[in-house]
């Protein structure tokens, strides 16, 4: 895992392809779990920012990937800080249920990247990162828990390479 730097934060971007629509009784598990697991990820600390329609508590109507497809972006201070939210929370229990609600991806369906403090990246820009992870692997731009740069390394300016 890698920490940030001083000015950075981390961006993530996940889409999930619905195997139901959103209100089908198949898929009321995962949407009674929504507002706890969003409020929780609210409290955690580390987190910073998450995509949520106006209005609205969560970003499941906005659907810029395909109709059956929904988006989950956010910003934190750190690696760590996305980790333990993921894996170390109640948001673990969508993780171990979610091929009942949504279809396996072949290509990657989950990015990271760095931002600048204080940047909230667009649904655009997010999906850019991804195409461009599915397209080229990770690189310093767009990579995932496994393959994971530091911020120093994202960071195009000469002297953050130092």
């Amino acid at each position: 895992m890698t920490a940030s730097a001083p000015g950075a934060h981390l961006a993530q971007l996940n889409i999930g392809t619905l195997r139901y629509p959103l209100d089908d009784p198949r898929i009321a598990p995962f949407v009674e779990m929504l507002d706890p697991v969003n409020e929780a990820a609210d409290r955690t600390p580390g987190f910073v920012w998450r995509l949520a329609e106006e209005g609205e508590n969560d970003a499941t109507s906005l659907r810029p990937a395909g109709e059956n497809v929904i988006v989950n972006l956010s910003v934190w201070e750190s690696q760590e800080a996305l980790w333990d939210f993921a894996y170390r929370s109640g948001h673990l229990e969508v993780m171990r249920r979610r091929r009942d609600w949504f279809h396996r991806h072949v290509e990657a369906h989950m990015v990271l990247w760095w931002v600048p403090a204080g940047h909230r990246p667009t649904v655009g820009e997010a999906l850019e990162r991804l195409a461009e992870l599915q397209e080229n692997g990770p690189s310093p731009r767009a990579f995932t828990f496994a393959s994971s740069y530091t911020a120093a390394e994202a960071d195009p300016r000469p002297e953050a390479a130092v």
